[in-house]
């Protein structure tokens, strides 16, 4: 991430600001029912400087997958330059449930408006764009020439921690006990 005096701060503020209203919008009235120019209104904005960032609804949720994949990449470069260590392994688990905990409004939208997203074209191919970065996860926590059990171990343990915080992050009070038992579940995973 830049710092505040590289420029570009401003305008990560206000795209965050944008995908944050969007999602309030797109879970008061659905996706379809929500126009840009609403969006624009309750930010306080014009329809114009809306489009400086986002073209289309469509460009919003494209946003919304391509930050999550953006964190997850992060992940997987920051994972490589480590020692292949135990103590980098939960690193690597507790940081990639923090980025799922973190992505659940936009989980929470994509689950209430699947006919929408699949519709579009990026929709279309989301599994595929993780796929390859599930992979590279698994290298990280397993090794790229592990064994087969050790490698479905580590799948497990990566698909159990986006599953687990899907289902359960609206029905516990302390996200934090949440973290900390998904987190146990996925590291026994991996031993």
């Amino acid at each position: 991430m830049q710092d505040a005096g590289s420029g570009s701060a401003p305008r990560r503020d206000t795209r965050a600001q944008v995908q944050q209203v969007a999602l309030e919008l797109f879970a008061e009235q659905g996706y379809e029912k929500t126009s840009l120019r609403e969006i624009a209104e309750r930010l306080g904005v014009t329809k114009a400087a809306l489009y400086y960032h986002f073209k289309s609804k469509e460009d919003i949720v494209h946003s919304f997958t391509d930050d999550y994949f953006a964190a997850i990449d992060d992940l997987v470069d920051w994972g490589k330059k480590q020692p292949r260590t135990e103590e980098t392994r939960l690193e690597i688990l507790d940081r990639y449930v923090g980025i799922v905990l973190g992505g659940g409004e936009v989980f929470r939208f994509l689950e209430q408006n699947r006919a929408a997203v699949q519709g579009m074209e990026a929709g279309k191919d989301r599994f595929a764009r993780f796929r390859g970065r599930l992979d590279s996860l698994v290298d990280l926590l397993a090794g790229p020439d592990a064994p087969l059990r050790e490698r479905v171990r580590a799948t497990a343990a990566m698909l159990t921690v986006g599953a687990t915080c899907h289902v359960y992050l609206q029905q516990v009070d302390d996200p934090d006990k949440l973290r900390a038992v998904i987190l146990e579940i996925a590291t026994d995973l991996i031993r």
